[in-house]
């Protein structure tokens, strides 16, 4: 794959962007005015292997003591470059800018403000608005170039000014306009050691947003700028993981991003492992692969002032095949290692058997398709399919819950074998050089008769998205809508790299809306032995399969938090506190719960949720619903309890029945 060509940008001794690796960095959550804290966690970090360091600077005072931090980790060996986080406070950012490598401003609200109001700008008061941005901005872009200091134009989604809102709306342009507004002044002052982000906590916003930024800095500068890629927001543990291994992972696989940061509410050093695995993955794929640009600019027709006030948070047009058989994504689990499936087994996939009233309990999370060596000779609930081999099938060709998997040269030798009348599941491998043309020519020409047809697609080489992703589109080419399923292995020496591997392969698709489901296979580690083993896996990859839908957006079977990974602005213990609201939560499908340390990440960037917990004094919290305040400082003794109150009121809270 050929990645994308931007300018070189030097960060203190670290240079990104060119032809230079793609950076790791994190961001410290200490106290900024502890400086041994802040030293010990930056320590840790950087041992972790992260290349930039992150230190929130919210007024002068701590912008000051970033020297004393930058001095102690000299004097212990450390020289990793430091970054000023800059929200609100110019001063600060010019105060900074004098010590430390880079500086961090998010347009959103270093002159502009974010109230929710909506005013109409005339031209003229909108370019007097511009004029004001441009006095108040140009002294940082003289003191960085006078210094050598790398600047972060950093825009988030849920901060864009109510400037910006009002004249593009929610959209990817606006927030790419919000960025580009100050690297048009960087560049009137032949400033160019500029980095830009365009981070969401919704990873299809996110990918939108910098697909779109390419082109507008393509079209206008005729160059791009270092990208840093980060799904701000992404949460804690396996959904955390997954959203932003989805929004880094895809734009990776084309070509996009010099840096980049996994954002968890979680210590600063566990978000490194998993930058790791990200750009790893990355790295394995052949090189040579070059992007489609075609791609960024069929994504960037029509965005501009057509679409203004438009919302970006829409779900994907999933291709529906006309009639689809689907509604929404399925899930199939792969249950082939298991030799004999019991009812007990069936518990690791969502369905738990109780003996004593002979019922089957079926949770949100419960596959919809099994696939086995063997189907099962025991009662099934009536919600789920059974996929087994042709020859296996055989027998069971009779049970209409019950569905034939074909080999694709087995399935076009169909005057051969019996079919099922509704479905039948038929695997390819999409790698183009799989199959002769003249068969690929009559494969197609089979598809396009019969309806019955579940494509089950799958690629083993490292550019499996593109092979995925292209035979979907030639399907469609061929006149060819029946639903796609992809088949996902992996056989990672761990879970970690594992899931990674499946939220980047299947998220992406999902986002484009070319697919309708999931299976993934197991296989990473070493050989499992036990059933308890077995069951255990299952369970994991069941709960990944659903945590990529729920993130990409395209079925909702869980609660969603959306949770910031905290800093030296976080007014709270924000894991602990994040652990106790899921603990009482996580029961209610569809509800998202934002959850923010501060004001910064307050009101903007939880806009998208349902209900918001965010910390607005030490010991202090504020509740929303939506974008409005309902409860303002309560004691965070209680504030947990208030919260679900709100969630009663609201008629959002169901009681947790537990099986």
């Amino acid at each position: 794959m050929q990645r994308l060509k931007t300018r070189e940008v030097k960060i203190g001794k670290l240079f990104i962007g060119a032809n230079h690796p793609i950076r790791i960095q994190t961001m410290t959550t200490t106290d900024t005015m502890d400086t041994e804290a802040t030293v010990a966690q930056s320590i840790r970090c950087i041992e972790a292997g992260a290349e930039l360091v992150r230190i929130t600077a919210p007024s002068k005072k701590e912008a000051e003591n970033l020297q004393a931090i930058k001095d102690v980790l000299h004097q212990r060996g450390y020289f990793t470059p430091l970054v000023a986080d800059i929200h609100f406070t110019p001063n600060a950012a010019e105060i900074a800018a004098r010590i430390v490598e880079k500086v961090r401003v998010n347009p959103g609200n270093y002159v502009d403000k974010k109230k929710f109001e909506q005013i109409e700008y005339t031209d003229a008061e909108y370019l007097e608005e511009i004029e004001r941005i441009r006095e108040r901005f140009t002294p940082l872009v003289l003191i960085c170039k006078e210094y050598g200091t790398a600047m972060r134009i950093g825009t988030n989604h849920g901060s864009l000014s109510d400037r910006i809102m009002s004249r593009y709306g929610d959209t990817a342009i606006g927030m790419v306009e919000s960025a580009m507004e100050f690297l048009r002044i960087a560049r009137d002052n032949d400033y160019h050691q500029i980095v830009l982000s365009m981070k969401s906590s919704n990873p299809k916003v996110m990918i939108e947003a910098y697909r779109t930024l390419v082109k507008h800095m393509q079209d206008e500068f005729g160059e791009c700028y270092p990208l840093h890629l980060g799904v701000t927001e992404a949460g804690d543990g396996e959904d955390g993981r997954i959203k932003s291994a989805i929004g880094i992972g895809t734009l990776l696989n084309e070509g996009i991003g010099d840096t980049i940061r996994v954002s968890l509410t979680e210590e600063p050093e566990m978000e490194l492992p998993v930058c790791r695995n990200i750009l790893e993955r990355y790295e394995m794929r052949d090189e040579g692969l070059e992007i489609r640009d075609e791609r960024l600019e069929n994504r960037d027709q029509g965005l501009v002032s057509d679409v203004k006030h438009t919302s970006l948070d829409i779900k994907p047009s999933i291709l529906t095949s006309h009639q689809s058989i689907f509604k929404t994504p399925i899930v199939v689990a792969d249950t082939s290692k298991m030799a004999i499936l019991t009812p007990v087994d069936l518990k690791a996939i969502g369905y738990t058997y109780q003996a004593e009233d002979d019922k089957w309990h079926i949770s949100d999370q419960a596959a919809d398709y099994i696939f086995c060596n063997q189907v099962p000779t025991f009662p099934l609930p009536g919600t789920v399919g059974i996929l087994t081999y042709y020859q296996q099938w055989l027998p069971y060709c009779a049970n209409p819950h019950c569905y034939p998997l074909f080999d694709i040269l087995q399935y076009i030798e169909q005057g051969q074998y019996v079919h099922h009348d509704k479905l039948n599941f038929v695997m390819m491998d999409a790698n183009p050089n799989a199959y002769p043309e003249k068969v690929r020519t009559e494969i197609f020409a089979q598809l396009q008769k019969d309806k019955t047809v579940v494509m089950c697609l799958s690629s083993a080489r490292p550019q499996a998205i593109d092979d995925l992703r292209n035979l979907c589109n030639e399907l469609q080419a061929n006149q060819i809508y029946q639903p796609v399923i992809i088949i996902t292995d992996n056989n990672a020496e761990n879970l970690e790299k594992a899931l990674i591997h499946y939220a980047v392969e299947c998220g992406s698709l999902l986002l484009e809306g070319l697919i309708h489901g999931v299976c993934l296979g197991f296989q990473f580690g070493q050989p499992v032995a036990t059933p308890d083993e077995l069951a255990t896996q299952l369970t994991t990859l069941n709960s990944i399969a659903f945590g990529i839908l729920q993130a990409t957006r395209t079925r909702i079977s869980k609660t969603e938090y959306i949770s910031c990974p905290s800093c030296g602005r976080t007014l709270f213990d924000l894991q602990e506190t994040t652990a106790k609201i899921r603990a009482v939560t996580n029961h209610l499908k569809g509800v998202k719960i934002a959850i923010m340390g501060c004001i910064v990440n307050g009101p903007g960037e939880m806009a998208d949720a349902d209900f918001g917990y965010v910390g607005s004094g030490v010991g202090k919290i504020t509740l929303y619903k939506n974008k409005d305040i309902v409860k303002r400082n309560i004691d965070s003794e209680v504030a947990v309890d208030e919260l679900i109150n709100l969630l009663k009121e609201h008629g959002a809270w169901v009681d947790n029945l537990k099986i």
